[in-house]
């Protein structure tokens, strides 16, 4: 009988040695996850102090660390002043020893300050993955994964490297006589100017592809015959730009003279869509053609 209590004693002692390390873990994430949820989604930076974080806490960064609360909570302090409408959520954690790994995804507005970046208005969406260590409960540890590239370009600090494509795709669909396809290029808020003097002007700004397609595309099918972009040459510009140098072919129906017009073209795009777009013509070309 005491061996059987001896028995059951050992194996007692031995679930809970086996229990407690997870059971550890589980805290540590829980506490983790309702920590930054407050920080970033609440503006809390007073979170960021010695209940929860290590005095020793270290952000591995380059060129070198963050290290010490009052530093980590000064470099997160960009994020919340920098940003609103801030959601920030943990999509996924999970833990081993004293480690932790969590893949994160942040979206906001950049209306603020941000390590000495004025704000640019634009919004960010990007997602990345954290190491943590943990250290009695608290954090004292982490280093940041992330495509610093996309998050850039988002706030329109390094042009999307897709930004030509785009604009080709563009030029490639008024060729093809698709205007759904180049419709498709746009942003449903994108702003059209054409240039000063030019007739089509008189619509400045088109707003929207319906205003687009009415007020210029249609016109040009309606009074120009083989209207073609000749040509063409894009420029990538910086702050998500493309310049494109050009010439415009074509005879106007009720003249019959035609045109050999010189072009530039000024675009502005975001996320990979068309938000603006500035025209630069030869207008006295185009207005003696039509009269």
């Amino acid at each position: 009988m005491k061996t059987i209590k001896l028995l059951a004693i050992v194996l007692t002692l031995s679930l809970l040695s086996c229990s407690n390390p997870n059971q550890q873990i589980e805290k540590d994430m829980e506490m983790y996850t309702t920590v930054w949820d407050d920080i970033i989604n609440k503006g809390e930076l007073d979170k960021i102090n010695n209940t929860y974080f290590d005095e020793n806490i270290t952000l591995i960064s380059s060129p070198e660390n963050v290290v010490g609360i009052a530093n980590f909570k000064d470099y997160y302090s960009n994020f919340v002043t920098g940003f609103s409408e801030p959601n920030f959520t943990i999509k996924d954690i999970f833990g081993q020893g004293d480690k932790l790994v969590k893949h994160w995804h942040f979206t906001g507005k950049h209306t603020g300050d941000f390590f000495g970046i004025p704000p640019t208005g634009k919004a960010v969406d990007v997602e990345g993955t954290t190491l943590v260590k943990m250290k009695d409960g608290k954090i004292a540890q982490e280093q940041d994964f992330m495509d610093n590239m996309i998050f850039m370009q988002q706030l329109g600090f390094v042009s999307d490297p897709n930004n030509l494509a785009v604009v080709n795709a563009a030029y490639e669909a008024f060729g093809k006589g698709d205007i759904e396809g180049v419709v498709a290029t746009f942003r449903p808020d994108i702003v059209w100017n054409e240039a000063e003097g030019n007739a089509y002007a008189d619509g400045n700004p088109y707003k929207g592809a319906d205003a687009i397609v009415e007020g210029v595309f249609g016109r040009v099918v309606n009074e120009w015959d083989g209207f073609t972009l000749k040509n063409i040459e894009l420029h990538e510009m910086s702050e998500n730009q493309v310049l494109a140098t050009l010439r415009y072919n074509a005879k106007h129906k009720k003249t019959g003279k035609s045109i050999d017009a010189q072009v530039a073209h000024h675009w502005t795009l975001e996320n990979g869509k068309i938000i603006g777009f500035q025209q630069y013509v030869d207008t006295k070309q185009l207005a003696e053609a039509s009269k």
